[in-house]
């Protein structure tokens, strides 16, 4: 069994083919079910910036599936060729932009994905759920093997120890992140808080995503255009929230009820002055506000950020901050990375001993049906009672031997003629001591 992994390089494909390539949700599961040129299941992980299939294939069945040594049977191409074709993109103008891994430095890549250290931001969480979500869809439409699945158990379990052994994940390193981390700072409840947006673009987008992520249910939209306000509503409904929409005059009425102020407008004017803020503070009795200001120029008056019970952070405020975190995950990739190679080793080294289990199990069957057909053929020669019986026991002895004698001895000439003959002897001698250990135990009786 191999792992291997084929994907679409983000920095040499044009946007317009990775926008060709992408799969929805709905396209992943209808696709699955044409891939079925991989018996040994598959997944395949489709986000804004990645596409990527992993999956497990046993190449000796994929040779035998052909028979015509002629074609190409590498798993890589046929995955190549199976891509292009349902993307409707020629092989040759898709194929530059592949790259592709197996086993051991699939592993690898599969958990430096899993672990934030293969994104565009350094460490972000959110690669993590998405190849979860992968997973569960190929198990729900019947793709995830159990190998696959053990693997994807292994990564998982790989990739919590490196965000929680290292602290390449925990420092803010977007402003949606950088605002929502500034929330766990300042508050201890964030399900009781009331966050208000002024403004829906999308910086304040990314704001609310990631603060809404936190647990706050009631938020306020302050908006010029209804419309779009509405429609921020919309994309933020959900999981309980109770979300109002407001015009931008119901700004001094609105500060009174919020714990949490984004702001981002394109104003050319301040929208909330000092004054503005002072009477809120006082109707609120001096309960604390957050207030994060990303517009250029200012939406929130600088004198704001001194009235206390406020803390006011400007979008250079934020960008100091993430500069300085982003230089600190850098630090902690270096360890993340070591981690990562200590988990590989591991991780390869149960799949090996998995694998050589199931092979075992396997060659175990297969000697047992020529034992049995061995054996049928006495029984059959003992019936006729033509040959007297010693004369079938010792054909059958015979046949025995040479049946189940016959591919390991074949496996260790082919071994032989690579040249290692220091691994042919640790077999041959280690062949010869268990022989000798059953032995003994017939010999005692034990």
């Amino acid at each position: 069994m191999n792992l291997i992994i084929i994907g679409v390089n983000h920095k040499t494909a044009p946007v317009v083919m990775r926008e060709r390539l992408a799969f929805s949700p709905a396209d992943i599961s209808d696709a699955g079910a044409s891939l079925n040129t991989l018996p040994d299941g598959h997944l395949i992980v489709s986000t804004c910036n990645r596409l990527e299939i992993y999956a497990v294939v046993d190449e000796e069945l994929i040779d035998a599936e052909y028979g015509d040594k002629s074609q190409s049977t590498d798993p890589f191409t046929r995955l190549s060729q199976w891509l292009a074709h349902t993307k409707n993109i020629s092989l040759a103008t898709l194929t530059p932009h592949l790259y592709h891994y197996r086993n051991a430095q699939a592993v690898s890549h599969w958990l430096r994905v899993a672990s934030g250290l293969d994104s565009m931001i350094l460490g972000e969480p959110q690669i993590f759920g998405q190849i979860k979500r992968a997973v569960q869809t190929a198990k729900d439409t019947g793709h995830l093997s159990k190998p696959l699945g053990w693997l994807a158990e292994q990564v998982f379990a790989g990739a919590k120890q490196v965000r929680h052994d290292t602290n390449v994940g925990t420092q803010a390193v977007s402003l949606g992140f950088a605002s929502a981390k500034l929330v766990t700072q300042i508050f201890d409840d964030p399900a009781s808080l009331t966050l208000l947006i002024v403004a829906s673009g999308e910086m304040n987008r990314l704001v609310a995503k990631h603060i809404s992520e936190l647990g706050v249910k009631r938020i306020l939209i302050a908006n010029r255009s209804r419309d779009r306000a509405n429609a921020f509503a919309s994309e933020l409904a959900g999981a309980g929230r109770h979300i109002e929409v407001h015009p931008l005059d119901a700004l001094p009425e609105l500060l009174v009820q919020a714990d949490i102020v984004s702001s981002c407008s394109g104003s050319m004017h301040a929208l909330i002055d000092k004054k503005m803020v002072k009477t809120a503070l006082k109707k609120r009795r001096y309960r604390p506000v957050l207030m994060v200001d990303l517009a250029v120029p200012r939406d929130i008056e600088p004198n704001v950020g001194k009235l206390d019970d406020v803390y006011l952070y400007s979008i250079d405020d934020l960008q100091h901050v993430i500069a300085g975190n982003l230089e600190k995950r850098r630090q902690a990739s270096i360890e993340a990375e070591l981690l990562v190679s200590q988990l590989v080793v591991g991780i390869t080294e149960r799949w090996q001993v998995r694998q050589i289990g199931a092979d075992i199990q396997t060659y175990r069957q297969q000697a047992e049906k020529k034992a049995n057909a061995v054996l049928e053929e006495a029984l059959k020669l003992l019936a006729q009672g033509n040959t007297p019986s010693e004369t079938v026991l010792t054909e059958l002895t015979y046949k025995l031997t040479q049946t189940l004698t016959h591919p390991p001895s074949q496996l260790l000439r082919q071994v032989a003629q690579t040249g290692d003959t220091e691994l042919v002897s640790q077999v041959v001698s280690g062949l010869n001591e268990a022989y000798r250990k059953d032995s003994r135990k017939n010999e005692t009786g034990s």
